[in-house]
């Protein structure tokens, strides 16, 4: 409670117009509707700890998720749970949650074989049904805004070897499941329901840097999103990015306009961005197709997805959070810089 009140209260500080908790209760983004964290009992009984590989880093290390062995699948820990705890702490200001996409959990399923007696199609439903209840028991919380953690999408098309899901043509799979969820809101609901995507950034390093965003957009913003939060100030090549965004960003998603909040942050970096530096690649995001009125700028992944990244190239966690929450200022700053210059 200490460290997600010192959270919520440093964010505020910043100037960020919604603040987070950071999600300080949960063992990671991925994994706290499985484990039960606070309470100590840890994974649901009817997961196995052999699951597939999630990711596989640049620098070797990986993440495994467990293993489904019967049915039904049902969250042991809600999003909304966390937060609200920790709302009081906001004193007045908006807050934001970040819930897991049920793409995600859906490799807890095996990938070849079938759990004896609960069908994936059955599966697929409990998910939907469940990921529903989180994001809608946010809302009723009091959260502004909901976005799904949807780093999967960039892996799905990385076809590595030693990862088999990575090249079982998942991607429509994931698109479609995460569309199934979002048909459960309004219009007026999915304004302020949004998609998160990125290469992940854990221990400062990334599972599909490499791929280029080609293979992800357009299915990207075929999803019913109002709002997209897209890693991309860690890109080599920004400006085919920001008009790769351009060209398929859409003003009517099912009777919402969808608004790109492009990564303006690099969180696996220490070095802290200058306000002018984010106002530049606001910039430039426009003179490459944007529309202003469908662009805002956001921070990369990685500030510590996981409760035990060590942050190595920080020397370490306690150093990275003080120069994350200089980071967030940058980019609150640089964003009203941008506002200004080109009269929104």
């Amino acid at each position: 409670n200490k460290v997600a009140e010192d959270s919520v209260t440093k964010i505020a500080v910043t100037g960020e117009t919604l603040v987070t908790d950071g999600e300080q209760r949960a063992s990671s983004f991925a994994t706290y509707p499985i484990i039960d964290t606070l309470g100590g009992a840890g994974l649901a009984s009817n997961l196995a700890a052999d699951g597939q590989y999630f990711a596989i880093f640049d620098d070797g290390h990986h993440r495994q998720f467990p293993r489904l062995t019967s049915g039904p699948f049902r969250y042991k820990t809600y999003a909304y749970d966390n937060l609200e705890k920790s709302l009081p702490y906001a004193r007045g200001h908006g807050m934001k949650q970040a819930v897991i996409a049920p793409s995600m959990l859906y490799l807890l399923y095996p990938l070849q074989r079938t759990v004896e007696g609960y069908p994936k199609e059955q599966f697929v439903d409990d998910l939907v049904a469940e990921c529903e209840k989180d994001i809608r028991g946010c809302f009723e919380a009091g959260a502004k805004r909901v976005s799904m953690d949807f780093t999967e999408g960039r892996l799905a098309t990385k076809r590595d070897s030693r990862n088999p899901w990575t090249g079982a043509n998942l991607l429509k799979t994931f698109v479609d499941l995460n569309n199934r969820v979002l048909a459960k809101f309004s219009p007026e609901e999915r304004v302020n329901s949004g998609i998160h995507t990125c290469p992940r950034g854990d221990c400062d390093s990334v599972h599909s840097g490499e791929v280029p965003y080609s293979d992800l957009l357009p299915s990207l913003f075929a999803m019913n999103a109002g709002y997209f939060l897209i890693q991309l100030a860690s890109e080599k090549n920004k400006s085919s990015v920001y008009t790769q965004i351009g060209k398929h960003i859409r003003r009517d998603a099912n009777g919402v306009k969808q608004v790109a909040f492009i990564g303006t942050i690099n969180p696996l970096s220490p070095d802290v961005e200058t306000p002018e530096m984010v106002a530049a690649d606001l910039e430039e995001a426009v003179k490459c197709g944007i529309p202003k009125d469908q662009l805002g700028a956001t921070d990369d992944c990685g500030f510590s997805p996981f409760s035990i990244d060590v942050k190595p190239k920080h020397g370490g966690p306690d150093f990275a959070r003080e120069i994350a929450m200089k980071k967030i200022t940058a980019r609150v700053k640089g964003t009203k810089i941008a506002i200004e210059t080109l009269g929104i």
